[in-house]
């Protein structure tokens, strides 16, 4: 910018200490939601900073949104291994599940503050992720830098309390989430068979932390279900992209042409995930887990009408990329999921 306009010809909008050599040369500094002492600083170079500031509300909130608490709902799937064992009465286990979904929480926060950093450049362009804490600069990056290591000791501190398949299964959910910031998200189709391996990698260390052995069913059933969910995501983002009028996602690998295409593996992932449900409730283990099995039958076009309907709320752009903030505000998803449980609990 210097070699372009000369000392003073430009001006200059930053946030953070590192930007002082840049506002030397600048003619104006203009400070946007600055990081502590930053005003301080820039004012001996002999400039009156101009500062914007956006920031409203509780720093503390915007932490909190940083560490995107509402995901730690993900986490809930540590759980389902003792409810489907029917182990829910046994204390200790419970126990266990729930010190499991607040390491899981404290591992996915870190990973997600690290994988804001690493797109931040992209976030800045996105027409919604630009609104991120990091983004927008309503938090500092050195504290989120902090952050990270220090949620990712609280994590395997917790884990060390569990069994140690369960500190196994979280280091290999810590090294694939990173191998995934920095490689495989931008890989089209791979990013989302790494998108379904997280939600199955919490159910697999649900079972580690209580010692129970996963079934066959349920393995196959989440790998379908999940993917649906992770291209129904990737789908939503597709439609962002197009309605920018570009021509390719922010940091992956997709191009608007692939509207088309991946609605028709989503709805495809989603039926077969019904239909293993389906065997599974046919099959014979199921008389002598459940006192009324065929109760469960119910779950099918439950399960297949909240599956459809995400897909035709993402046709009509009424679903966020952000699948579990859609599921937080929606009223009526909340409605199926709990008749849902309430079929399993009657078929118990």
């Amino acid at each position: 910018m210097q070699g372009l306009c000369g000392d003073g010809g430009f001006d200059y909008a930053a946030n953070a200490m590192v930007d002082l050599p840049v506002w030397e040369r600048a003619g104006e500094a203009l400070l946007v939601n600055p990081e502590r002492g930053v005003k301080a600083a820039v004012e001996p170079l002999g400039k009156v900073p101009r500062v914007f500031e956006d920031r409203t509300g509780s720093p503390f909130r915007h932490y909190l949104k940083a560490l995107r608490i509402h995901q730690w709902l993900k986490n809930l799937l540590v759980f389902i291994p003792l409810v489907l064992a029917h182990r829910l009465g046994d204390l200790v286990l419970v126990g266990q599940a729930l010190l499991a979904f607040l390491a899981f929480g404290l591992c996915a926060s870190s990973v997600y503050l690290l994988n804001d950093l690493l797109d931040l450049p992209d976030d800045r362009r996105h027409p919604t992720k630009r609104h991120r804490p990091f983004a927008a600069g309503t938090i500092s990056i050195r504290y989120g830098v902090m952050l990270i290591p220090g949620l990712l000791i609280g994590a395997f501190g917790l884990a060390l309390f569990l069994p140690l398949k369960f500190v196994g299964v979280l280091a290999f959910y810590y090294v694939t989430t990173l191998a995934y910031s920095l490689w495989l998200k931008g890989i089209a189709l791979v990013d989302m068979m790494v998108l379904t391996g997280f939600y199955i990698i919490r159910i697999v260390a649900g079972a580690a932390a209580v010692s129970v052995v996963l079934s066959f069913w349920l393995l196959a059933f989440s790998m379908f279900l999940f993917l649906s969910l992770a291209l129904l995501k990737r789908f939503t983002e597709i439609l962002r992209m197009q309605q920018q009028q570009g021509t390719t996602a922010f940091g992956r690998g997709y191009q608007t042409t692939d509207s088309e295409t991946l609605p028709q593996f989503g709805t495809a992932s989603a039926s077969s995930a019904v239909l293993v449900l389906a065997f599974y409730i046919n099959n014979e283990a199921v008389r002598d887990l459940y006192r009324h099995p065929e109760v469960i039958w119910l779950l099918c076009p439950l399960l297949l009408y909240l599956l459809t309907r995400g897909w035709l709320s993402a046709r009509r752009g009424k679903l966020d990329e952000d699948l579990m903030a859609f599921v937080i505000r929606d009223r009526y998803s909340q409605w199926l999921i709990g008749i849902g449980a309430l079929l399993l609990w009657l078929a118990a």
